[in-house]
């Protein structure tokens, strides 16, 4: 019940934001001092609202499993109206460009996953710990198992 109850809260919450996913954890300090490691952000990616210099959006790139959380630091527009963009973390010396796909110096509209909306600070430290610590995460959930037969009896 509480898992189909998520998951629908889940879904619901990507078809009112836009985003495949809508709440991310940031996993580094590149955007310090805006956002620190461990923050929940919390995205939208409505297609007609164009992307702005100085926006922080959330991005994937071919190649890499997870989503990378940057600012726009230029945008480039063509005589057609297509968009592509430049972006680079707070704390970062250089641009983006060493992380995008080698021979990708833009990024488009369509490697967008979300734009930042909002955040709880270091509420996804959890999530963060449990992947650092796998043996930690066993335990929570052998502590959340236990929990829920010990309850079921009473």
């Amino acid at each position: 019940m509480i898992v189909s109850s998520a998951l629908m809260i889940w879904k619901g919450l990507i078809v009112i934001t836009g985003s495949e996913s809508p709440i991310v954890v940031v996993l580094s300090g590149s955007m310090e001092p805006a956002f620190h490691r461990g923050d929940l952000l919390f995205l939208t990616n409505f297609q007609e609202d164009p992307i702005r210099t100085g926006e922080i959006v959330v991005f994937k790139v071919e190649g890499r499993d997870i989503p990378i959380v940057h600012r726009v630091i230029k945008i480039h527009e063509k005589e057609n109206g297509n968009i592509k963009f430049l972006t680079k973390g707070d704390n970062n010396e250089v641009d983006d460009r060493g992380l995008y796909k080698e021979g990708q110096n833009w990024l488009e509209k369509k490697d967008v996953v979300g734009r930042a909306r909002g955040f709880l600070p270091y509420v996804g430290m959890v999530t963060i710990i449990m992947n650092d610590y796998p043996k930690f995460k066993y335990a929570l959930l052998a502590v959340m198992g236990a929990y829920v037969l010990l309850k079921r009896e009473s």
